[in-house]
C-alpha cells in the first residue's frame, strides 16, 4: 500500500504528533508498506530511512528563537503564505488550514503516487480538496482541541479571553471538516466521546486505536532510582497539564521530605511557570528541561521513584505508557482517557481529582513513603505497557482502517 501520511508539525520535542509519525511511519514500513511523509516546520526526525520526507514549508512564523516574527516581503510566495500571514497577525493560528491547502496542492500533481492520505490533526479544508479528487482519505483527531479552548479560557484575565478566542478559531474548520471524513481513528474510547460530544461526527465514523511505547528503550534501569525524585511531563505549557497544581504539591511536601521534581518541558521564559516557581520558593528542587532524546527521556523515567501526570484533560497520555513501561509507579489525575490508558484505580497507578492539590500531595507522599507500593505499582505497570501498548498493532490496527477507506471510495463515498 502507498501511503501519504500529513503532519502540520512533526518534530517529536513539538510533542505526541511528532513521536505518533515517527512509530507509526516505522510500523508501517515494517509491514512492507510505502509511506511518504508530508510535513510542515518543524520536520521531523530520526525517521525510518526507509520513509520519505516531502517537507511543505510554511512561512513558520512560530519558529525559536523569535516566535511571531515579521517575514520579509520576498519571502510571500502565493495567497497561502499571505493567508498564513493575516490569520497570524490577526491573533489565529493558521497552520492546520494552510498546511492542507498546501498538502492538497501538491498531492494534485501526485495523486496517482497514493492509496490513501493520512492526516494527523490537521483536518484543515484542504483534506476535503483531496478527498474530491478521488484520494480516499483517513485523520486522526489525537483529542478535540474544543477541550483545550475551554480550559484556556477558564485560565484567562477577562482582557485576553478575546485573544483567546481568536487562537482557537481554526476550530470551526476542524469540526466541520471532521464530520466530512468518514473514517476518523482516535486513541482512547475516552478522546471517542469526546469528538462524537465536541465535533458532532456519528459514532460510526471513529476508530479507536490505542498508542503504542518502545518497551526496548523505555524498561526499568538497572541501577538505583534517586530518592525523593519526582518526573513530570508537559508537552506544552498550558493549563491543560495541570503544572501548577503540581508544583503547589511540591511546595507543600518540600517542607517535610527531601524532593526533587524533574520537570520536562518547554516553558516560556519569565512566563507564569517560572513566576510561580520563584514564587512557591522552590526553585533549588525544580530542575526544567526540554528537548531530550528518546534514550535520555527514558533514561530519566527509570531514575525517577515517581511519576506524575497532573494533567486537567488527556486524550490518551504518551507519557503515561512511557512511564508504566519503565516501572516507574505513577500519581495521575482521574480525568479523560488515563484512567482508560492506566487501568483500574490502583493497579497501575495512583489516581486523584484534577486540580486537587490536597490530594496530590497525599498521594505523591503515600507513594515516596512505601518502597513497597512503588515496587508493586511499577511491575503491574510494566506488565500492562507490554502486554497492551504496541507500534506494531497500532499500525496493523491503522491499515485495517486505510483499507475500509480505501473500499469506501471505490463505492463512491469518499465523504460523508
Amino acid at each position: 500500500m502507498r501511503i501519504a501520511l500529513l503532519s502540520y508539525r512533526s518534530k517529536t520535542h513539538c510533542g505526541g504528533q511528532g513521536v505518533y509519525v515517527r512509530h507509526l511511519s516505522h510500523g508501517l514500513v515494517e509491514l512492507g508498506h510505502d509511506v511518504e511523509v508530508f510535513s510542515g516546520q518543524p520536520y521531523p526526525d530520526l525517521l525510518d530511512p526507509r520513509v520519505r520526507l516531502t517537507e511543505v514549508p510554511s512561512l513558520d512564523l512560530y519558529r525559536e528563537p523569535d516566535p511571531f516574527r515579521v517575514p520579509r516581503p520576498s519571502e510571500i510566495r502565493d495567497s497561502i503564505d499571505l493567508l498564513e500571514l493575516l490569520t497570524t497577525w490577526t491573533a489565529g493560528f493558521p497552520e492546520p488550514r494552510t498546511f492542507t491547502m498546501r498538502a492538497a496542492r501538491l498531492l494534485a500533481e501526485r495523486a496517482a503516487d497514493f492509496d490513501v492520505v493520512h492526516d494527523n490533526q490537521s483536518l484543515g479544508t484542504g483534506l476535503l480538496t483531496i478527498a474530491g479528487a478521488g484520494l480516499p482519505v483517513v485523520a486522526t483527531v489525537h483529542h478535540p482541541i474544543t477541550r483545550d479552548r475551554v480550559l484556556d479560557l477558564a485560565a484567562a484575565r477577562w482582557w485576553r479571553k478575546p485573544l483567546v478566542r481568536r487562537w482557537y478559531g481554526f476550530l470551526d474548520m476542524q469540526q466541520e471538516v471532521a464530520r466530512h471524513i468518514p473514517d476518523l481513528l482516535t486513541v482512547s474510547s475516552s478522546s471517542a466521546a469526546d469528538i462524537i460530544s465536541d465535533f458532532g461526527v456519528s459514532p460510526d465514523q471513529l476508530h479507536v486505536v490505542p498508542l503504542g511505547v518502545n518497551t526496548e528503550l523505555f524498561k526499568p534501569g538497572s541501577g538505583r532510582r534517586e530518592p525523593g525524585r519526582i518526573i513530570a511531563i508537559a508537552s506544552a505549557d498550558t493549563p491543560l497539564k495541570g503544572v501548577r497544581t503540581l508544583l503547589q504539591a511540591v511546595a507543600r511536601l518540600r517542607t517535610v521530605r527531601d524532593l526533587e521534581l524533574r520537570l520536562v518541558a518547554k516553558v516560556e521564559p519569565n512566563g507564569p511557570t517560572h513566576k510561580l516557581i520563584a514564587e512557591l520558593g522552590i526553585s533549588d528542587i525544580v530542575h526544567i528541561t526540554s528537548g531530550l532524546s528518546d534514550a535520555e527521556l527514558a533514561a530519566l523515567f527509570a531514575s525517577a521513584e515517581v511519576a506524575c501526570i497532573p494533567s486537567l484533560y488527556e486524550g490518551f497520555s504518551l507519557p503515561a505508557v512511557e512511564a508504566m513501561a519503565s516501572g516507574t509507579p505513577i500519581v495521575a489525575s482521574r480525568v479523560g482517557a488515563l484512567p482508560e490508558v492506566l487501568g483500574t484505580d490502583g493497579a497501575c497507578a495512583e489516581l486523584v481529582p484534577p486540580a486537587d492539590v490536597d490530594a496530590l500531595t497525599h498521594a505523591l507522599a503515600e507513594l515516596l513513603d512505601s518502597p513497597e507500593k512503588r515496587r508493586h505499582l511499577g511491575r503491574a505497570g510494566r506488565t500492562r505497557a507490554v502486554d497492551v501498548f504496541s507500534w506494531e498493532a497500532v499500525a496493523a490496527q491503522t491499515v485495517r482502517v486505510y483499507e475500509r477507506a480505501i473500499a469506501r471510495t471505490a463505492r463512491g463515498q469518499a465523504t460523508c
